[in-house]
């Protein structure tokens, strides 16, 4: 079975605004940490990396 980055996002943006929510100083890191999850699933997702 796999999952694909479609339905994982919205997920990962309901715990990261619990998260925000529980501790504001948090955002920069969560922000920083999505953004990379993202770039890094759509660069694999899209076969431009080969891991």
């Amino acid at each position: 079975m796999s999952v694909s980055i479609v339905a994982v996002q919205p997920i990962v943006a309901l715990v990261a605004g619990i998260l925000i929510l529980v501790m504001p100083r948090l955002l920069n890191y969560i922000v920083a940490v999505y953004l990379i999850f993202i770039g890094v699933m759509g660069l694999i997702g899209n076969g431009t990396i080969n891991l």
